[in-house]
């Protein structure tokens, strides 16, 4: 996609701290991260969100985040990592090219986790319904 800063670092057109390609995933380091070695794992086609990406490329690009993931557990002083993909603008996907964020986790790094409810009465059953998949 021509406009796509993604596509535009897998072409080359723009630099990238890379951290890892083969033939058809790319990661790099994240320009504005979270943690130090916040890295995004991309498929190299350009592919805007989770439904999009066929299961044999989003296969090979998870086993690629296992490895980056590895690499980071391996390489920095890390308590652990968070892998996040936010799927559409909704989700706060800012860049509409599929990429996991593999984000370093440091001690007493102040990284809260995301605020968490206790369903209503009968609200769980509601959304079951709506989304299970028999």
């Amino acid at each position: 996609m021509a406009d796509c800063i993604f596509c535009k670092i897998v072409s080359g057109e723009l630099p990238s701290y890379k951290v890892y390609e083969d033939e058809d995933t790319m990661a790099f380091l994240d320009i504005n991260p979270t943690a130090f070695g916040h890295t995004l794992v991309i498929p190299k086609k350009h592919f805007s969100n989770l439904e999009e990406i066929p299961a044999d490329l989003l296969q090979q690009t998870i086993l690629i985040v296992k490895k980056v993931g590895q690499s980071i557990k391996d390489n920095l002083d890390v308590a652990g990592y968070n892998v996040c993909e936010n799927n559409d603008p909704g989700a706060n996907q800012i860049i509409p090219h599929i990429h996991f964020h593999l984000i370093p986790r440091y001690k007493n790094d102040h990284l809260d986790p995301w605020p968490q409810t206790k369903y209503p009465e009968g609200k769980a059953i509601q959304i079951l319904e709506k989304i299970k998949i028999n």
